[in-house]
């Protein structure tokens, strides 16, 4: 469960932090806060359905949703940072969550290989 309280903590930290950047009219024009916040919520939302399923093959196929979220929520990220609409402390404190985030998730998928390496 471990991993899914870190993803709530990212979720939290993602909103808190997108309500304090400095967004102009054209970042919202692109969507960029609402796609930070889209991508962070699928991470948690992936992970939970797939620790729900019973097979597999559907397990690994939302873990690997949940990083693809991920790595979505740090394009986004780097994004803000080189527009200017994050400063260099919040963007290193994203950057720590998002690694720490992917190792959990990487966690996961790597346990179900071996999980399912061992039934064989």
């Amino acid at each position: 469960m471990i991993w899914y309280c870190l993803a709530i903590i990212l979720i939290n930290w993602v909103y808190l932090s997108i309500n304090h950047l400095k967004i102009s009219q054209l970042a919202e024009q692109f969507g960029l806060t609402s796609q930070m916040r889209r991508a962070a919520v699928f991470v948690t939302s992936n992970i939970a359905e797939g620790f729900g399923r019973r097979s597999k093959k559907t397990k690994k196929h939302f873990y690997t949703m949940a990083s693809g979220s991920l790595y979505e929520l740090k394009s986004q990220l780097i994004f803000a940072y080189d527009l200017g609409y994050l400063d260099r402390k919040t963007f290193d404190v994203a950057a720590e969550k998002l690694n720490t985030s992917h190792k959990l998730v990487h966690g996961l998928l790597r346990a179900h290989r071996i999980e399912k390496s061992s039934n064989v």
